[in-house]
């Protein structure tokens, strides 16, 4: 993002969310992996370092990519519909996913790439500047940079701004609330319904995320939306599509948004094909089958998939066309046809 001036911050900050072992290694329980982590060493995401015995992060401040995208991209089609956001992302990442599509700066070190460091007062300075009404925390994993997270999200949120993580929910419960304490809303991966899958392939664990998932979306603090990213012979087939949307039904209620995203080859996992429109259209038939009410298709040119529709008359409420609304049709977050409430936050006026 051009114009944007750095500002001196330490290459090191004192981290949160650790504790010394006998051994002299630290123990970061920022995350389920639990890293322990030797002298001189960095964690599984690269950017969690024992210097001297005290744990450090190298990302405070420090971005890879500062970018302003329509907020759909996120993707969160019930959250400030057709409203800009000032994305930030940094280096790194907690999980080893071999379809990663942002590897590039997910699997890099602190040091690979850089664009800006910014502190929390100038990312919200730089909010007002361009008439961003929100902050995402997104592109690689945020939980990794939980520290620059807190302070600037406090900052904007005094400021009147609202934040939103774009996260795999990859986190500890004794964390939880210390990242999010300031978070409005969320997309969390929901990268496939097997433990298996997640064992092979995102080297990391199934639970930990469902845990997430259902802590933010039952206190009622986080708007949360879902996304899956469907690939290819390893997590769409219709049972494991149902079985998910069971889940989703079961423990956070048929309201929340589920995003069905499509698939291309990348990073380690480039030998299976690109994503068939009609998968994502059979996978969204399923979901609405099982009860969900608001499913969306996603990296694909598909306007009724991109659509917010009444789950009360049927009316089409949010036309998308990609990232762009066409047409919207609510007075105060309500159906303007039928009248029923549509879960989201929405501007409380008549698009």
């Amino acid at each position: 993002m051009p114009g944007l001036a750095t500002e001196s911050i330490p290459e090191t900050w004192p981290a949160r969310w650790w504790e010394t072992q006998p051994d002299g290694k630290v123990h970061c329980y920022l995350c389920p992996r639990h890293c322990r982590i030797g002298e001189g060493q960095s964690g599984f995401c690269f950017i969690r370092r024992n210097d001297g015995g005290s744990l450090v992060t190298l990302g405070y401040g420090r971005l890879a990519a500062v970018n302003i995208d329509p907020i759909e991209k996120k993707p969160l089609n019930h959250f400030l519909p057709g409203t800009s956001i000032l994305s930030l992302g940094g280096a790194g990442c907690n999980m080893g996913s071999m379809f990663c599509q942002n590897w590039s700066i997910s699997k890099a070190k602190d040091d690979h790439v850089r664009a800006a460091v910014l502190s929390p007062a100038q990312v919200v300075r730089t909010a007002g500047q361009y008439g961003c009404p929100s902050l995402a925390y997104t592109y690689n994993e945020p939980t990794i940079w939980g520290e620059f997270i807190i302070d600037t999200a406090r900052l904007a949120r005094e400021a009147g701004l609202a934040n939103v993580m774009v996260t795999n929910g990859y986190i500890t419960p004794e964390a939880l609330w210390d990242v999010y304490e300031h978070i409005d809303a969320a997309n969390i991966d929901l990268k496939a319904f097997t433990d298996d899958f997640y064992r092979r392939v995102t080297l990391s664990k199934l639970d930990p995320v469902l845990q997430t998932i259902e802590t933010l979306c039952r206190s009622g603090r986080v708007w949360v939306e879902l996304t899956t990213l469907l690939i290819p012979n390893h997590n769409d087939s219709d049972e494991e599509i149902r079985k998910l949307s069971d889940w989703v039904l079961e423990h956070v209620g048929p309201e929340v948004p589920l995003h069905f995203t499509a698939y291309h080859p990348d990073y380690k996992l480039t030998k299976d094909p690109p994503t068939p429109p009609a998968t994502l259209r059979r996978a969204r038939e399923i979901a609405l089958g099982r009860g969900l009410h608001f499913v969306y298709l996603g990296n694909v040119h598909d306007r009724e998939g991109s659509t917010t529709w009444c789950p009360g008359c049927g009316a089409p409420l949010i036309v998308r066309d990609w990232h762009s609304i066409l047409a919207a049709r609510l007075v105060d977050g309500c159906c303007a046809k039928c009248g029923r409430r549509i879960p989201g936050r929405f501007p409380a006026r008549r698009h």
